[in-house]
């Protein structure tokens, strides 16, 4: 069994999991501009495995809050992951600029701070 890939779900673990799914679509929905449900929601697809749609969370709810230092964090771990090294850099920079060292310090830790 690989660590990476999805395995089976436990489906109580699965039905919980789908439940927050909702609680965070219902929340854009009622607050679109707000850029924390959209984060949380990307977090959740992240846990799924569907990383293409995490990101398009992600970078909207930057778009909403450019100061979001935990949405940047992800991102750099995103484009990092992906070997965009340059845009992984731009949101770590961007997510300590804002207080949250994580993105910047997970960059240096693999040796890819530096361009």
């Amino acid at each position: 069994m690989s660590f990476w890939r999805k395995e089976v779900i436990d489906p109580a673990l699965d039905h919980e999991t789908a439940a927050h799914v909702r609680e965070q679509q219902e929340w854009i929905a009622r607050e679109p501009q707000n850029p924390r449900p959209w984060y949380n929601l990307a977090q959740l697809y992240r846990m799924q495995w569907k990383q293409e749609e995490a990101l398009a969370l992600l970078l909207e709810a930057v778009r909403l809050d450019d100061t979001f230092a935990d949405a940047h964090v992800a991102l750099t771990e995103i484009y990092a992951v992906r070997d965009d090294y340059e845009a992984a850099r731009r949101h770590a920079s961007k997510a300590e600029e804002h207080g949250n060292p994580r993105g910047v310090e997970l960059l240096r830790r693999h040796g890819i701070s530096e361009p």
